[in-house]
């Protein structure tokens, strides 16, 4: 007894078009024709055709499968690589679950990027969007401080800064660029990159200057650059005059304004 192409496809749970593919492929034999012409398949087809089903049910191309069918030296590599493509691919989708489980359990905003949780949920929308620019150059050290910072409960400083109005005083804004040296300082204690945009980088210099430079100026108004401005150049006094006074004065009572720094060269975290 044997089967039409229509039959087999039917047995082995495929196509008609699949069987015709094998064929082409020379993966499955053509079997013998009636004398009306029609194709007369028989088990030994099933049996190749099952065996085809399985090993593309398994993730083996096409391309490969005589070879892993010959069970030669080459066939294992194969099937390792395979394996190990399919460990990955776990290793991503499960990543992908742990992500939508903090966004359906925990509120985490599918703006922010991975890892942040519920903790910056709450976050302004300019805000959310700054930490998404910086996601894209910094290194996941450098995300993972920043993250930690929002974990924690945000002081009255870094509140007042970040809904500092644009038409903020000058004595407003060396007052909070005041209070932000003394906790960028108290970061840079256990994190050195904290003022330095090459260490926190995952990117070249230049490009990641770019993303920071356009993520503060877009996301912070006049004000808050300004006090970027003056946090800057209170941590280049202090370090031009070795940390003695920590005060950024010129040691005239004096807050030293010239070169005042563009608001980039202000790393990522330091107002966090």
């Amino acid at each position: 007894m044997t089967w039409s192409t229509r039959q087999l496809a039917e047995l082995a749970g495929t196509t008609l078009k699949a069987v015709r593919h094998y064929h082409k492929l020379g993966l499955l034999e053509e079997p013998e024709r009636a004398p009306s012409g029609y194709k007369r398949y028989d088990v030994r087809h099933l049996v190749r055709l099952m065996g085809i089903r399985r090993l593309t049910d398994l993730g083996v191309p096409l391309s490969d499968i005589p070879t892993v069918t010959a069970a030669d030296a080459r066939s294992t590599e194969i099937l390792r690589a395979l394996d190990a493509e399919l460990a990955a691919n776990i290793e991503r989708q499960q990543h992908m679950r742990r992500q939508l489980a903090a966004i359906l359990e925990d509120g985490a905003s599918l703006d922010l990027p991975a890892d942040f949780g519920a903790a910056a949920a709450t976050l302004p929308r300019a805000q959310q969007d700054l930490l998404v620019a910086y996601s894209s150059v910094l290194t996941p050290t450098a995300m993972s401080v920043i993250r930690d910072q929002y974990t924690r409960p945000c002081d009255e400083v870094a509140e007042e800064f970040e809904h500092l109005p644009a038409d903020a005083p000058e004595d407003v804004r060396r007052r909070l660029a005041a209070h932000l040296a003394a906790e960028v300082r108290a970061q840079r204690a256990d994190n050195s990159f904290i003022t330095d945009l090459d260490a926190a980088s995952r990117r070249n210099g230049k490009l990641t200057r770019s993303v920071v430079t356009q993520a503060l100026i877009t996301f912070y108004n006049e004000a808050q650059l300004d006090v970027l401005r003056h946090l800057h150049a209170l941590l280049e006094q202090e370090e031009a005059d070795g940390g003695a006074d920590g005060d950024g004065r010129d040691g005239k009572g004096e807050q030293d304004h010239s070169g005042d720094p563009d608001p980039h060269r202000v790393t990522p975290g330091a107002t966090g």
